[in-house]
C-alpha cells in the first residue's frame, strides 16, 4: 500500500465521483480506477459502491477513509514540523473556533497563551463545530472550541461550560417590553432566524431541537450563514434569533432576554486528538483552569450554569 493510493482514495471519497477525482488529480480515469481496485484487492474488501450515483462508500470504505485522513494529516504535520525545525521557525498551534466563542473566554485564553509561550505561533481558524472534528483528524488544527457534542472515538471532547441561551429581539417589539426570562412557548408562531445554514448538524439544530422538545413551532424558520447576519436581520425586524448569552455584546441596538429552562443552554466544548499530550495542549488546559478560578465577568452565574471543566 502506497501513500499515493491513499491520496487517490481520499480524492474519490470526497468527490463521490471517479471521473471528477481523476480530473482533480490530473490523471486519467482508468489508472485511478485500477489503483482503487488494487487497494480493494490488498484489503480483501470492497471500498466503493460503484453502482450508485454518486459513488458511495461501503462501511469498510468509511473506516478506511477516516484512517486515511488521519495518516495523510499526520504526514503533512510531520513535513511542516520538520521544515520548521530545519528553518529554525517558531512552533505553531492551530486553534479552530466557532464565532460565538469570541464573545466568551477565547480572546483571554489566546492572550494568556501568548504571554506564557511567546515563541509560539498561534493560528486562529473560524470553522463550524462539525468541521473541527474533521480538521483535527486531518491534522489541520490542534485544538477546537465548538458547541456540538460528538461521538468520534479519536477525538476527546471536554465540556468547558454550559452557556444559557438568550433571545435577540428588535427594539420596540412586544417581546422587548419586559426583561424577565422568557418561556420557550413564547416563541410559538414567531418568525425565527437560525444559524449556521451549513454544515449540519450544528448550533441551528440545538435551537430547533429545543423548540421541538417543548412542542413549539415557529411561523417560519429563516436559515442564514452566521451570527452576524442573523442579528442584522433581527435588527431589521425580520424575525427573532436565539443566541448564546455571551453574544449579547455583539450588537447594542437589540434587546436580549434569557430563555427559561435547564434545556435552554449551549455547551462550549474543547476538542483535541486522543493521545495528543503535547505541551501546548497541556498548557491550554492549565490556562483554562486558571481562568475559571479567577471567575471572570464573562463567566457570571446569571448567564452560565455552574459547571467547570474536568481535565
Amino acid at each position: 500500500m502506497e501513500l499515493r493510493q491513499l491520496r487517490y482514495f481520499v480524492a474519490v471519497a470526497r468527490e463521490r465521483n471517479i471521473t471528477k477525482a481523476a480530473q482533480l488529480l490530473n490523471m486519467a480515469q482508468p489508472p485511478l480506477s485500477r489503483q482503487i481496485q488494487m487497494l480493494e484487492e490488498e484489503l480483501g474488501v470492497p471500498l466503493l459502491l460503484r453502482s450508485s450515483r454518486p459513488v458511495k462508500l461501503t462501511e469498510a470504505g468509511r473506516v478506511f477513509y477516516e484512517q486515511a485522513l488521519q495518516i495523510l494529516g499526520r504526514i503533512d504535520q510531520m513535513k511542516a514540523a520538520t521544515r520548521r525545525v530545519g528553518l529554525n521557525q517558531n512552533k505553531i498551534v492551530s486553534i479552530g473556533f466557532v464565532a460565538s466563542t469570541l464573545y466568551g473566554g477565547l480572546p483571554t485564553l489566546v492572550r494568556k497563551l501568548r504571554q506564557h509561550a511567546p515563541a509560539l505561533d498561534i493560528q486562529l481558524l473560524d470553522m463550524a463545530s462539525v468541521e473541527q472534528i474533521a480538521a483535527l483528524k486531518e491534522g489541520r488544527i490542534d485544538v477546537g472550541f465548538g458547541r456540538v457534542q460528538h461521538s468520534d472515538p479519536g477525538i476527546v471532547g471536554i465540556v468547558l461550560r454550559e452557556e444559557r441561551l438568550a433571545l435577540a429581539i428588535a427594539r420596540g417589539s412586544a417581546l422587548a417590553e419586559a426583561s424577565a426570562p422568557l418561556p420557550v412557548r413564547a416563541l410559538n408562531g414567531q418568525k425565527l432566524i437560525v444559524y449556521p445554514k451549513k454544515p449540519r448538524p450544528g448550533y441551528a439544530d440545538q435551537v430547533l431541537n429545543l423548540l421541538h422538545s417543548h412542542d413549539v413551532y415557529p411561523e417560519s424558520v429563516h436559515e442564514v450563514g452566521d451570527i452576524q447576519t442573523a442579528l442584522g436581520l433581527v435588527a431589521a425586524e425580520a424575525g427573532l434569533c436565539i443566541v448564546p448569552s455571551s453574544a449579547r455584546q455583539l450588537r447594542s441596538d437589540l434587546e436580549y432576554r434569557l430563555i427559561e429552562g435547564d434545556r435552554a443552554k449551549s455547551p462550549v466544548i474543547l476538542n483535541h486528538r486522543l493521545g495528543d499530550n503535547s505541551p501546548h495542549i497541556e498548557l491550554i488546559k492549565q490556562l483554562i483552569q486558571d481562568m475559571y478560578t479567577e471567575s471572570p465577568p464573562w463567566l457570571d452565574t446569571e448567564h452560565h450554569l455552574p459547571t467547570r471543566p474536568k481535565f
